[in-house]
């Protein structure tokens, strides 16, 4: 813990300066976005008046870099505004959906472990066999599929054919957990196959390596089983950099499954 505080305080020269370059890049881009807000939010009769109580109530008519500063500041108060469509808090929103979206990507993470994990492994002992080839097809289809398509095609395949999982929709797991955990199959599958795919090319990857490794042939020469050798010794250090890449899937599911 101690090393993981004084790492972040040796990082924060650093990542301060990124990050405010980071939010005045993103924030002059949005400007450049094409289309009027003002003109979005007065409705079809687009009235002069109203267009201008809107850019005025919204800061529209300030000058850009005024209001990068006055956004600036709300978010170093906790504020991240309103919402234009909905009038809502910004914060608020973001916490109605946080709690499904990280149980979403939690359960999408264990699926891409529990199938990458194993895979991987198999076609790392298995090169050059039947198996092997096909784990490693089976991994790039799941790379490859677009996950919007394969969702579409699992609705229409137990959703609407079979009638055994729903299409849409959310039960919190505190008023049922069973229809909650069923809500969560497809869409999490959908979500893990993808993190699986890479997960298993990372793993193998990892795998083929350690196994090169001279202790693992010293291991051999000790009459230790293959099981043994691969279980126990391979494994274990083959999985530092796959719970690295697991780390930043994870992140990118928080982020993606919103």
């Amino acid at each position: 813990m101690r090393g993981l505080v004084q790492f972040t305080l040796r990082r924060l020269p650093v990542m301060v300066p990124t990050l405010l370059f980071v939010s005045i890049l993103v924030f002059m881009l949005q400007q450049l976005l094409p289309g009027d807000p003002a003109l979005a939010l007065s409705g079809e009769d687009h009235d002069p008046e109203v267009v201008a109580q809107i850019r005025q109530k919204y800061g529209f008519d300030r000058p850009v870099l005024v209001q990068y500063l006055y956004w600036l500041g709300n978010l170093l108060r906790g504020d991240l505004g309103m919402s234009y469509r909905t009038h809502l808090s910004v914060l608020e929103l973001i916490a109605s959906k946080l709690p499904v979206t990280i149980e979403l990507a939690v359960f999408s993470m264990i699926i891409a472990l529990v199938l990458g994990i194993p895979a991987g492994v198999f076609a790392a002992t298995r090169q050059g066999t039947a198996g092997g080839l096909g784990v490693n097809l089976a991994a790039l289809a799941g790379i490859s599929v677009p996950q919007f398509w394969l969702g579409i095609m699992m609705i229409l395949l137990f959703s609407v054919n079979l009638g055994w999982l729903p299409a849409s929709g959310y039960v919190p797991p505190w008023v049922d957990l069973k229809r909650n955990l069923v809500s969560l199959i497809m869409p999490a599958f959908v979500l893990g196959t993808g993190v699986a795919g890479v997960i298993m090319r990372h793993t193998q990857s990892a795998m083929i390596e350690v196994l090169g490794a001279d202790y693992i042939r010293t291991a051999r020469a000790n009459g230790l089983t293959e099981r043994r050798v691969v279980n126990k010794h391979a494994l274990r250090n083959a999985l530092i950099p796959v719970i690295t890449l697991s780390t930043i899937e994870f992140g990118r599911l928080l982020s993606g499954a919103i």
